[in-house]
């Protein structure tokens, strides 16, 4: 289940990464290097599920100036 979560998660983060450098938004570009790499260093499936939404989501608030 875990090795499951970290290739989805990666694959966000791949995918956010991309985005990001197409067209040039660095919120998407570090969200993206953040979520291919943390699930390497975070054990608990809990804690990389609330990481990895916190990420997902990060960029659009920030792009909102919340």
């Amino acid at each position: 289940m875990d090795l499951a979560v970290n290739i989805i998660i990666s694959s966000v983060g791949f995918a956010y990464f991309v985005y990001g450098k197409k067209t040039t938004e660095f919120s998407f570009l570090v969200a993206g290097l953040l979520l291919m790499i943390y699930p390497y260093f975070v054990q608990s499936f809990v804690f990389m599920v609330l990481i990895g939404v916190i990420l997902v989501i990060a960029p659009f608030v920030l792009r909102a100036g919340l």
